[in-house]
């Protein structure tokens, strides 16, 4: 049974995946193995729940875990029965983040933010400055190195942002900018930051651990 979710006026969601080996993190499979990938999949969520906590200890947040693979028992298993669980269902990435944001505004949400664990950068000052953003724009965009985006916030729900993207390419952020300004939708900013998808893109994620044992 899934936990029912205490909405605040400013919501998170995280997008991961469960960690089967095989099923996820599959362009780095060359590099680290099955196991290796999943095991890294494990790690970066772990990580971005980790600053989501943080975060959680200084603004008045509610957040949730939206899961693909894998069920919610699983789900609980690996992170514990304490976090809400959802499942992403199904469609393409646009249609999963905007069902996730249409409950979470059905729910009593007034700011909307939903991260991905693909990208170290992220941690509670980042998430901070996001929230800070919804207060005066409609939409905030943290924009990825590779041409898409860690990070989207919404203080409404705006479906068009979610059609006609080429998702998991690099036009990702290009194409979610240019529906904004077609909507005349006021945009802001936040710094970016690079994601790890790529065999190439290991060194950040080892730079990060580096960061993290000092």
């Amino acid at each position: 049974m899934l936990k029912s979710l205490d909405i605040a006026q400013q919501h998170l969601i995280i997008f991961t995946r469960y960690p089967e080996p095989g099923k996820t993190k599959t362009r780095l499979i060359p590099a680290l193995g099955d196991v290796g990938a999943a095991n890294l999949q494990r790690q970066m969520t772990e990580r971005t729940i980790f600053q989501v906590q943080q975060l959680q200890k200084s603004t008045d947040i509610s957040w949730e875990v939206r899961f693909a693979g894998g069920n919610s028992q699983l789900m609980e298993d690996w992170l514990g029965s304490d976090l809400v669980y959802h499942s992403q269902g199904e469609g393409d990435l646009g249609s999963r983040m905007e069902r996730s944001l249409a409950h979470a505004f059905d729910s009593g949400a007034e700011q909307v933010i939903i991260i991905g664990i693909d990208c170290p950068g992220i941690n509670s000052d980042i998430l901070t400055q996001a929230f800070e953003q919804l207060h005066t724009y409609d939409l905030t965009l943290g924009p990825a190195i590779d041409g898409g985006y860690y990070l989207i916030g919404l203080c409404h729900l705006i479906p068009e942002l979610f059609v006609n993207i080429d998702w998991g390419t690099n036009q990702v952020l290009q194409q979610t900018v240019n529906i904004a300004q077609k909507l005349t939708i006021s945009l802001a900013y936040l710094p970016p930051l690079a994601d790890i998808d790529l065999p190439e893109d290991l060194p950040i994620w080892e730079q990060t651990l580096k960061i993290k044992t000092k």
